[in-house]
């Protein structure tokens, strides 16, 4: 019983080893630069390769990144608070905060809250511009300006 947890963990960490060494290499497509190699090449890498690829815009640091954004409702300012986790530059995780004034902004943003994962899990953060979620369509405006934040947070 015991080699075959040796071996499941094995197989774990040998997987999860794999997908760092996949997920490192994904930004380096910039001809003439070479593959990082392995993981070491997250925000630690030198000035020289981060400024050549953060000039196409597809590199940002991983971790997890929060920020508010605000929005003109009919009743208003209101404010949204956004928490995603990044990959190479991809989100694995979004989290939403808020912070209604009225009970009519806490049913839209608690709507947006449920919906807003099926639409940014698993894409670049580049390619976030949401118009409407689950029915919320103004929320998604302080939800860009917080994504926003985090970009220029996470370079």
């Amino acid at each position: 019983m015991r080699p075959s947890v040796r071996t499941s963990v094995f197989a774990g960490f040998a997987g999860l080893s794999l997908a760092g060494t996949v997920a490192g290499c994904a930004p380096s497509a910039t001809p003439g630069t070479p593959a990082p190699a392995g993981a070491a090449a997250d925000s630690s890498s030198p000035s020289g390769t981060s400024s050549s690829l953060a000039s196409s815009g597809s590199v940002y640091r991983d971790g997890t990144y929060s920020a508010d954004g605000t929005y003109r409702s009919p009743q208003g300012q209101e404010t949204v608070g956004v928490q995603l986790t990044l990959a190479s530059g991809t989100v694995i995780a979004v989290k939403i905060t808020e912070h209604p004034s009225n009970p009519n902004t806490r049913k839209f943003q608690g709507e947006f809250s449920g919906g807003i994962a099926a639409q940014v899990v698993g894409r670049n953060i580049d390619e976030l511009k949401v118009e409407k979620v689950a029915g919320s369509s103004l929320t998604s405006g302080g939800f860009n300006e917080a994504v926003e934040k985090i970009k220029a947070e996470a370079k």
